[in-house]
């Protein structure tokens, strides 16, 4: 690393502490700027002109719910094969960067320059995020740079072997813990057939070829369906700019047509029990549910709500009610996890085997008293105090910025989201949680898995 690297490196590190100290008081708005570019992609902006860096991030329609069921992991290895290695420019005269590199020529170009860029996929989405310094110097290159690894992928064959084989053993480690398992046998029962359940898995990943991902990158990325989130120390005619040449090199916009629709999430029709033997000290258990869809107008009673019955830690009602009264485990806890589609509402635990059944009982029965009777007035306020108290943490980096700011843009949501935020959580009363939980949820109707709790039985 030379010493202009180092000092990149340095200046960024120094750009993030000062962030997260000066990040002070939350402020009373936070404006985000929003338009549409010619060719169809939807930026969404905040200016954060206080520290000289920018956060970018760009979403597709390309998560795991838009794999084959027999390739299941498609999306999430594809992202991945971004990072191995870049083709030719096609217009090389338009780049700094204009040969092809490999994996690792890319990893030093990142490094000399202090910037990086990540690509994941979740369940719903394929994601692309660039940090980078916004020095004149350094901040147009990075964007280059950038531009030529999401619209030019080489996706090297002999790396893809590699990295089959290197997945493959880490499914093989993972399956080993049982935390793993229940969680697996756990999402199949909960989404069924659909692809919110799927499993990645040694076969699923034997029929994915180098050819599947070009596939399904081509198809999936362009610029008219780009949801981008800009924060930090930049213009809206810069980011605007930026946006343009990040995205240049995707398949043009023309007549963006609709993708094929993805059927919802089916709700049980009974409830599922699934026991696996497994030598454990500890049983694991999972009790949920499919839930409720991210733009689900009970959002904000659900949110709330959970956090009195299980997403507030020592203040929740089943940490109250398993652990504190009765000592069968050390953490409990509930959460929702709401998506494009009904994403599950989960009731995690573990404990002694001896004490399983026990635990699963009372675990139960709080969650049918809750949603029969909501929560106490001095649960609902423990929970508001909280959630208020906590909301500065959820903005203090650019980085957590951005990702509410991708979470507005993803799902529709308000422009004033984040500065109406705390009024919606105060405004919660015990009816709106009675009401949403029991419009979401059926405690006589949810699937429970356990590992290593039936031979206690």
């Amino acid at each position: 690393m030379n010493m202009n690297t180092k000092n990149i490196a340095a200046a960024l590190r120094r750009c993030a502490v000062v962030l997260l100290l000066a990040s002070g008081p939350v402020l009373a708005a936070i404006p985000i700027q929003h338009w549409t570019q010619p060719g169809g992609a939807k930026v969404y902006l905040v200016e954060s002109p206080s520290i000289p860096m920018v956060d970018i991030r760009v979403d597709f329609d390309a998560g795991s719910r838009r794999d084959p069921a027999p390739q299941a992991g498609l999306a999430s290895v594809t992202a991945g094969m971004t990072s191995k290695g870049i083709a030719a420019a096609a217009n090389g005269a338009a780049t700094p960067y204009p040969q092809a590199m490999d994996e690792n020529q890319l990893s030093d170009a990142w490094a000399d320059l202090g910037a990086g860029f990540d690509a994941s996929a979740s369940s719903d989405r394929m994601s692309f995020s660039l940090r980078s310094l916004t020095d004149p110097e350094i901040l147009p290159k990075a964007v280059q740079l950038a531009s030529r690894q999401l619209g030019e992928p080489s996706f090297p064959d002999d790396v893809w072997q590699r990295e089959r084989q290197r997945i493959s053993a880490a499914i093989r480690e993972a399956n080993t813990r049982p935390g793993t398992i229940v969680g697996k046998e756990y999402a199949k029962a909960v989404y069924g057939g659909h692809p919110y359940g799927y499993e990645m898995t040694e076969e699923t990943l034997q029929r994915i070829s180098v050819a599947d991902m070009k596939t399904m990158y081509r198809g999936l990325l362009a610029t008219c369906r780009a949801r981008v989130s800009v924060v930090g120390a930049v213009t809206r005619a810069q980011a605007d700019a930026m946006v343009a040449t990040l995205l240049s090199r995707l398949p043009a916009a023309g007549r963006c047509e609709a993708l094929p629709a993805v059927a919802e999430v089916p709700p049980l029709a009974a409830p599922v029990l699934r026991e696996v033997p497994f030598a454990s000290a500890q049983a694991h258990v999972l009790i949920g549910q499919p839930g409720y869809q991210r733009r689900d107008p009970d959002h904000f009673p659900l949110l709330v709500g959970n956090y009195s019955l299980g997403g507030g830690g020592f203040v929740s009602r089943l940490t109250t009610e398993v652990r504190e009264k009765r000592g069968l485990s050390y953490s409990v806890y509930s959460y929702f996890s709401p998506g494009l589609h009904a994403g599950a509402f989960t009731v995690g635990l573990q404990t002694r085997p001896d004490q399983a059944a026990q635990a699963i009982e009372v675990a139960r029965d709080v969650v049918a008293r809750f949603v029969a009777d909501g929560p106490t007035p001095v649960e609902l306020q423990a929970a508001k105090d909280n959630l208020v108290g906590g909301f500065p943490l959820l903005i203090d980096s650019n980085r957590k910025l951005l990702e509410n700011v991708a979470n507005i843009a993803w799902y529709d949501l308000p422009l004033d989201y984040l500065d109406t935020w705390i009024s919606r959580v105060e405004r919660v009363t015990i009816a709106d949680i009675k009401a949403a939980f029991a419009r979401k949820l059926q405690p006589q109707r949810m699937v429970m898995v356990t590992v290593g709790a039936a031979a206690a039985r």
